[in-house]
C-alpha cells in the first residue's frame, strides 16, 4: 500500500496524453454511426439525427501529444461535476466525486498516462462509471486548451449543458414545463467569452470506455447525434466538439477527438439592453421544445427534436450561461445561499436552500492562503491509505466576494484581467500538497492532515 504522502507526490506529476485526431479517425467514425443506422432500423427504432461534417482538430490547435496532470484532471472533473445531481449526499456525491479517482492513474515525465493497478481493479467493478467520469476531466482540459489557443484573447467557461437548458425547457417528468421527450443532449457547454463581446458556444459531448479505438469509434458517432441536438441560430450552424477517452486496462490513455465547424453558436445582440445584464436574476423559461428546419414556406416541415436557442433568446441564453458558471463556482466553495441565487427553480436553487445533513453537506467556512492567494471554500477530511487526509476546494477571495454579492460583471472583468497569471499547478512546500488553480479563480488542493 503506498503511503498517502507518496500519493499526492503522483497527483502532480506530469505525464503524456495521446491524442487521436484525424481523417482516418472521420472515415471510422462515419462507418460507425452507418452501422449503427443499420442495426436501428432492423430493431425498427427511429434514426438518429447527427452531426454533418465532423472533421479533425487541426495540430495547431490541439497538440497530439498533450502533458497534463491527473491533479488538473481531477480538478477539471470536479468542478464539471458539482452541480450535476448525482447523489442526496451532495458534499460527498458531487462535491468530491473527483477525489476517488487520486490513485486510479500513472504515468510519468517520459511516459504516457495509464491505468494504475488500482484503476485497473477499480474498472473490474465500475467500468462504466470511472470510465465516463475519467473521460469527461480529460476531454474538457483538452477543450479548454484548444478554445484557448483557438481565440487566445478571450476566456472559457465550461457549463453543465443539463443545467444550462433546463432554464428553458423541462428535461424530465419531474421538471416543470413542455418536456422535451428527447434523451439526446449534449453534456457541457464551452462558453468562449471577453467583457463587452457578445460570446461563442460550442457544445460538448464526451465519453470513455476501458475498451479499444472501436469502441471509441461508436462512442464518437453517438456523441454527434448528442451534440446536434441543440442549435444555437441557424440550422446546422453550431460548432461542436466530441470526444472518447480510451483508458484501455493494459496500454496507454488516448483521447480521440473531431470537430464540427460552423457560422453559429455565437449570441449577438446588444449587451447593454435593460434586463439583459449578467446580475440581472432570471427565472425559468418556458420554450417549446424542438430545432426549426429552414424553410421557404410560412408552415413548414414539423420541427426536428431537439433546443432550439433562437436569436429572440440570445440575450436570455447569455444570462443563463454566465449565472450557471457562477453557481458552480459558488457551489464547488460550498456556499448554498450564494449557489441558489443563480439557479432557477428547475435548474435546481432549492437544493442549495434546503438543509442537508451536516455528515455530507459541503460548507463555505474554510480559509487558506495557497501559493501566495488566499482562498476561501470547503474542505473534508477522509482516509488515503490509511492515512487522514485533507481537501479543500474554494475561490480566489477576492473574486468570491463578487460572486457571493451577485456581481458577475465584475467578477468576470477581473478574472479576464487576470488569465494569464492562472493557471497554476504546483506543490506547495506551505500547504505541504498539490494545488491547481484554474483561470476562473477555483482551487483544489489536498495534503495529509497535519497532526494537532
Amino acid at each position: 500500500m503506498k503511503p498517502a504522502a507518496d500519493v499526492l507526490r503522483d497527483l502532480v506529476q506530469p505525464s503524456n496524453i495521446s491524442v487521436h485526431s484525424s481523417s482516418g479517425l472521420v472515415g471510422s467514425v462515419v462507418a460507425a454511426a452507418a452501422e449503427d443506422d443499420q442495426t436501428r432500423e432492423k430493431k425498427e427504432l427511429d434514426q438518429l439525427r447527427r452531426k454533418p461534417g465532423l472533421l479533425p482538430i487541426p495540430v495547431t490547435e490541439l497538440d497530439r501529444v498533450v502533458r497534463l496532470t491527473p491533479w488538473d484532471a481531477l480538478h477539471t472533473l470536479g468542478r464539471a461535476i458539482v452541480l450535476s445531481r448525482r447523489g442526496a449526499g451532495r458534499g460527498l456525491a458531487e462535491h468530491w466525486g473527483s477525489l476517488k479517482y487520486s490513485q486510479a492513474l500513472t504515468g510519468g515525465v517520459n511516459s504516457f498516462m495509464a491505468l494504475s493497478a488500482e484503476g485497473r481493479e477499480t474498472a473490474d467493478y465500475y467500468k462504466a462509471i470511472q470510465s465516463g467520469e475519467l473521460g469527461t476531466g480529460f476531454a474538457l482540459a483538452l477543450a479548454r486548451n484548444l478554445l484557448r489557443r483557438r481565440y487566445p484573447d478571450h476566456s472559457v467557461s465550461i457549463v453543465p449543458a443539463d443545467t444550462a437548458l433546463r432554464a428553458g425547457w423541462a428535461l424530465t417528468s419531474r421538471d416543470s414545463g413542455h418536456r422535451s421527450g428527447y434523451r439526446y443532449r449534449p453534456r457541457f457547454f464551452a462558453e468562449v467569452w471577453k467583457p463587452g463581446e457578445s460570446p461563442r458556444v460550442v457544445p460538448i459531448a464526451c465519453k470513455g470506455n476501458h475498451s479499444n479505438a472501436a469502441v471509441s469509434h461508436a462512442q464518437l458517432a453517438s456523441a454527434s447525434a448528442h451534440v446536434e441536438a441543440v442549435h444555437i441560430g441557424a440550422w446546422d450552424e453550431t460548432p461542436a466538439l466530441v470526444f472518447s477517452t480510451e483508458l484501455a486496462i493494459e496500454g496507454a490513455l488516448t483521447v480521440h477527438a473531431l470537430q464540427a465547424g460552423g457560422t453559429g453558436g455565437r449570441l449577438t445582440g446588444p449587451l447593454d439592453a435593460p434586463g439583459t445584464g449578467l446580475d440581472h436574476r432570471i427565472e425559468d423559461a418556458n420554450i417549446f421544445p424542438g430545432i426549426k428546419p429552414p424553410t421557404e414556406s410560412e408552415r413548414g416541415p414539423e420541427p426536428e427534436p431537439g433546443f432550439h436557442v433562437q436569436p429572440k433568446r440570445y440575450a436570455w441564453f447569455r444570462q443563463v450561461l454566465a449565472r450557471s458558471a457562477a453557481a458552480g463556482l459558488t457551489a464547488f466553495a460550498g456556499d448554498g445561499a450564494a449557489t441558489a441565487q443563480y439557479l432557477t427553480q428547475r435548474q435546481g436553487r432549492r437544493r442549495f436552500i434546503d438543509p442537508a445533513h451536516a455528515a455530507t453537506d459541503s460548507v463555505q467556512d474554510a480559509h487558506q492562503r495557497l501559493l501566495d492567494i488566499d482562498f476561501v471554500g470547503t474542505d473534508h477530511v477522509f482516509r488515503l491509505n490509511r492515512t487522514r487526509v485533507e481537501a479543500f476546494s474554494g475561490v480566489a477571495d477576492h473574486l468570491f466576494h463578487h460572486l457571493a454579492e451577485g456581481r458577475v460583471e465584475k467578477y468576470r472583468a477581473e478574472i479576464h484581467a487576470q488569465r494569464r497569471s492562472w493557471p497554476l499547478l504546483a506543490w506547495d512546500s506551505e500547504w505541504d500538497g498539490p494545488v491547481s488553480v484554474h483561470q476562473d479563480g477555483s482551487v483544489l488542493a489536498m495534503r495529509v492532515l497535519p497532526q494537532a
